[in-house]
């Protein structure tokens, strides 16, 4: 098993060597007189099941040019573009891709190039240019024959839509890439394709069967990238599930093959996923060790949820050293990462229905075109005719123009309501996190104008996971509801409540002392916990710890401030839940030497 950087540096320099010594005799095997559309051919078929003699056959074709056909070339330079991409080169792979795209005269050949620049848009954040592209291919897909060209459509239109959180959509494209193709590396993909769509739309049944089903069609085929990524969500379930152990196990095993395949994606996932799992099994070394990996391994000015994760589990690490500096210094640059992360994340899904707007009403304004050159002719028709008949047709063409009128404003009224839904959280109907750190930022810079104070209170569900493991995730989502509510009902209008993620919850509260905040606290931390037995949730008894912090010691900083109040947070789950604390330093600033603090149990 790899245990500290060292170990890593030799399996990554073994794998390179392997991939050096395949490529000699590769050259070495390969006779000058094979034709070169069977070299072509050769590397397009092995280029994500066998990447080292990809590159190799790239070379060799790369010093023959001149031995090849005009297709050939085109054929050959769209390769070098994919193998581009493929290394993180985006800046070369695009500029070759639409020059294949305005350029080549073979048709197969500029739709596999648009399919790839769709890829490019979106790692680029490019997304509604990406899915305004992905429209127009999937209306040419019903003309495109080619095997490889369709493939690469579909796969396409199934990861943007995984990516933009539009699972359904996902798997329709990626069954119809699977019935087309129930073998070999098209099945490895679209089994890949499928089982991610599934677990992040939380519908895949029997997760660890169907997980190890996906690696053995991919590893039968050859298919170790997406071995490597089902390996990646299956590590990710192990530890949801309190598994870190097994988590480890599996992603150790296959590190050294990831490191060797050197997709900076995937090598950055398993890092963090490593640090995770190895922060759950309570090993700190190796979790701060591999977190520093998952960072280093980022592909440049990307904001990911590995590196996410690994800024965060930096954070909590130095935080529990109780180096206070450096952990601040890390929240930093986790907030700023996550913040990215979220604003990329909501920027897809509002790019989507954007495009998906703008498809509808360009078909909407053809419908209008139309119609309106059939009341000209009608018109010029009844000047002829003076026919009754059309006069009646007329009128029944203005209704439909009328009805298309009408169709136009419930999108631009669908198009306002989606925007409302990217503030706020689908569950509880308060703020989402982005939303709540934007509203808290603002009521932060009105205090310091106005020079009154501001708190920030923290609060997180004693045992969530304990409800969610007993009673499901049913009951668990209605005690969310049901704590949200005997909150919200102490709350002011002023007041910026919002959730943080999953039973954590935040609440700024300006023109608010410390005092105030307090008993305010404790009154909502009553509320919460005489709102446990209505009857429908099986008398499920719940609680919730309460961190406080406040502007005159910790400033109008947001940043600062959610630092001391998760400190204040942890103390109370610390010292038995279900009771309010406020940050010592924050209580000396108000108080002296007296640290206030408020218990109910």
């Amino acid at each position: 098993m790899l245990g500290s950087g060292r170990l890593r540096v030799v399996f990554f320099a073994i794998s390179i060597l392997l991939a050096s010594l395949l490529a000699g005799t590769l050259s070495a095997a390969v006779p000058a007189t094979v034709d070169p559309e069977q070299l072509l051919r050769r590397a397009d078929t092995i280029k994500t099941s066998n990447h080292a003699e990809f590159a190799e056959l790239l070379k060799q074709l790369d010093g023959e040019t001149i031995k090849l056909s005009a297709e050939q070339q085109w054929y050959l330079r769209f390769l070098d573009a994919w193998e581009a991409a493929y290394s993180g080169d985006y800046k070369t792979a695009t500029t070759s891709l639409n020059a294949i795209m305005d350029q080549s005269p073979s048709t197969t050949l500029r739709f596999r190039a648009g399919a790839t620049l769709v890829n490019m848009l979106g790692i680029g954040h490019r997304y509604e240019e990406a899915f305004a592209r992905l429209s127009q291919l999937l209306d040419q897909l019903p003309e495109v024959d080619d095997k490889e060209a369709r493939f690469q459509g579909l796969g396409e239109a199934a990861q943007l839509y995984i990516e933009a959180g539009q699972y359904d959509l996902a798997l329709n494209y990626a069954n119809q890439l699977l019935a087309e193709n129930s073998t070999g590396e098209y099945a490895c993909k679209g089994r890949y394709l499928v089982l991610d769509a599934r677990y992040r739309s939380g519908k895949l049944q029997d997760i660890a069967r169907q997980f190890q089903e996906g690696i053995d069609v991919c590893v039968d085929v050859g298919g170790t990238l997406f071995a490597n990524g089902i390996r990646a969500d299956m590590a990710r379930f192990e530890i949801q599930q309190g598994r870190a152990a097994a988590a480890i196990n599996l992603l150790q095993r296959n590190y050294a093959e990831v490191l060797g395949a050197k997709y900076q994606s995937l090598i950055s996932q398993f890092d963090a996923l490593l640090a995770m799992a190895y922060w759950k099994d309570g090993q700190v070394a190796l979790a701060e060790q591999f977190a520093h990996d998952a960072i280093n391994s980022s592909i440049r000015d990307e904001y990911t949820e590995s590196l996410t994760t690994a800024y965060e589990l930096l954070y909590r690490i130095k935080l529990q050293q109780r180096a206070f500096a450096a952990a601040l210094s890390w929240h930093e640059k986790y907030m700023a990462a996550d913040k990215a992360y979220l604003n990329d994340v909501g920027t897809k899904a509002l790019a989507y229905q954007v495009v998906k707007q703008q498809v509808q009403a360009k078909k909407l304004e053809v419908e209008t075109l139309g119609k309106q050159n059939q009341i000209l002719q009608l018109q010029q028709a009844l000047d002829r005719k003076a026919s009754e008949t059309s006069r009646l047709y007329i009128a029944l063409l203005l209704s439909v123009l009328v009805f298309i009128a009408l169709w136009a404003y419930r999108i631009k009224l669908s198009q306002l309501r989606f925007m409302r839904l990217a503030r706020r959280d689908g569950l509880t109907d308060i703020f989402n996190r982005q939303h709540f750190l934007n509203e808290a930022e603002l009521q932060l810079q009105y205090c310091r104008r106005a020079s009154r104070d501001a708190c920030l209170v923290l609060i997180d569900l004693d045992h969530f996971k304990a409800i969610n493991d007993t009673h499901g995730h049913a009951v668990g989502d209605r005690v969310l509801q049901r704590a949200v509510g005997a909150c919200k009902a102490h709350l002011r209008s002023t007041d910026v409540f919002g959730r943080l993620g999953g039973e954590e919850f935040g609440i700024l509260l300006p023109e608010c002392s410390l005092e105030q905040v307090l008993a305010r606290a404790d009154q909502l931390r009553a509320a919460v916990a005489s709102a446990a037995s209505d009857g429908d949730d099986l008398g499920i008894q719940i609680s919730a710890s309460f961190g406080v912090a406040c502007s005159i010691r910790s400033g109008y900083e947001l940043h600062l401030l959610l630092v001391h109040a998760d400190e204040a947070l942890y103390r109370a789950k610390r010292e038995g839940r279900n009771r309010v604390r406020v940050s010592d330093d924050g209580a000396e600033a108000c108080h002296g030497a007296e640290v206030v603090s408020i218990e109910r149990v």
